[in-house]
C-alpha cells in the first residue's frame, strides 16, 4: 500500500507542477519567449508522462484493468511522449547553445515560429517513428498477450535497434556534446 501511496503522489505533483507551467506560459504573453516555447513543449510531456503514470501504477499486479485496445493505445501514447520528451531536450540543448556560443547571433537564428515549427516536427516525428513500429499492436490489439489481464506488445529486434538508436543513444549523444561544448565555452 505505501508503494501505491508514493507513486500515485508522485505522479499527482508531476501532473500538478507541470499543469502549473503549462497555464503559465500559455496564459502570459511575455512568456511565450523561444526558450519558454520549448519548456512547455517539454512541460506538456512530462504532464502526460504523470498522467500516464496512473495507468502503470495499476499494473503493479500485473493485471491490466482495461481493454486490449486501451493496453496498445496506452503504449504507443506512452512511447510517443518519451520520445517527444527527449527530442524537446535535444531542442532545448540547441537552444542552450546557440544562446551561450552564439550570443550575437541568438535572436536572428532562434525565432518563436522557427521553435514552433521545431516543435511540432519533434512530436511529430515521435507519432511517425512509433505508429510504424507498433502498427501491428494497433491493428491486432491483445494479439500477443498469453493470459487475460496482460498488456504487451511485440516489436522485432531490428525495429528495437532502430529505436534504441533513434529515439535514445542519438538524442542523449547530442546532448552530451552540446553540453561539453558549452562546459568548454
Amino acid at each position: 500500500m505505501l508503494i501505491y501511496i508514493v507513486l500515485s503522489s508522485i505522479s499527482l505533483l508531476t501532473v500538478a507542477l507541470n499543469l502549473l507551467v503549462i497555464i503559465s506560459i500559455s496564459h502570459f504573453k511575455q512568456l511565450q519567449t523561444p526558450t519558454n516555447l520549448l519548456l512547455l513543449s517539454l512541460a506538456v510531456s512530462d504532464f502526460f508522462v504523470g498522467l500516464f503514470m496512473i495507468f502503470q501504477i495499476m499494473l503493479i499486479d500485473g493485471c491490466w484493468l482495461f481493454s486490449d485496445l486501451m493496453c496498445s493505445l496506452w503504449l504507443v501514447l506512452s512511447s510517443i511522449i518519451m520520445s517527444s520528451s527527449i527530442g524537446t531536450m535535444v531542442l532545448i540543448s540547441v537552444d542552450r547553445y546557440v544562446a551561450i556560443c552564439y550570443p550575437l547571433h541568438y535572436f536572428t537564428i532562434v525565432k518563436p515560429k522557427r521553435v514552433q515549427v521545431c516543435v511540432c516536427l519533434c512530436w511529430m516525428f515521435a507519432a511517425l517513428i512509433y505508429s510504424l513500429l507498433l502498427k501491428n499492436n494497433l491493428q491486432h490489439p491483445g494479439r500477443y498477450n498469453s493470459c487475460i489481464g496482460e498488456c504487451v506488445i511485440d516489436v522485432n529486434y531490428i525495429a528495437s535497434l532502430l529505436d534504441l538508436i533513434v529515439t535514445f543513444i542519438f538524442p542523449i549523444t547530442v546532448i552530451v556534446i552540446l553540453y561539453i561544448r558549452i562546459f568548454v565555452v
